[in-house]
């Protein structure tokens, strides 16, 4: 999605995606119960990002032009990091899951990083959530769990497991 087409999305789509994502339990930085305002604010900081060519986003759609999905890679700005990226806000829509939506999202993702020549991604999700089986089957590596790492929407916390990927 261009940063244009973020913007256009955030208040509607997007702010929905993200709110569906947060009121069925997912743990993506998110306490509930999480505005639309709030979730609005949150997508229009990422159209900056990728205005500024730190982010990139890409959405899938239904036949009726609602947004399904979402997934985000993020650049790593340091000089010694530049060959890395981080999958982050990978959501489907809870109407459209189990279909292999969020596997193509990250797909699109891990090929767009390889042709723009990042070799590394890295991503992080709650230990044990639905999330662990789709990256582990696209060949992604656990490299450790931190222990409370961050609240699940509810407020308690959760171990995290870090996740990488060599591209390439």
């Amino acid at each position: 999605m261009s940063p244009e087409a973020v913007r256009a999305h955030a208040a509607g789509g997007l702010a929905a995606l993200l709110v569906d994502a947060v009121d069925g339990g997912a743990s993506v930085g998110f306490l509930a119960p999480l505005e639309t305002a709030g979730a609005a604010a949150w997508w229009s900081d990422v159209a900056e990002e990728a205005a500024a060519g730190v982010r990139d986003v890409w959405a899938s759609h239904a036949p009726d032009g609602s947004l399904t999905g979402v997934v985000t890679l993020v650049r790593t700005g340091t000089a010694n990091g530049r060959h890395r990226g981080e999958i982050a806000r990978l959501l489907v829509h809870s109407s459209a899951r189990g279909r292999g939506l969020g596997r193509r999202l990250l797909d699109t993702a891990e090929a767009h990083a390889a042709a723009t020549g990042l070799t590394l991604l890295v991503l992080d999700t709650q230990t044990e959530s639905p999330a662990e089986r789709l990256y582990r089957g696209a060949g992604w590596t656990a490299a450790g769990t931190i222990p409370d790492f961050a609240a699940d929407p509810a407020g308690t916390l959760r171990p995290t497991t870090l996740y990488y990927k060599r591209l390439g």
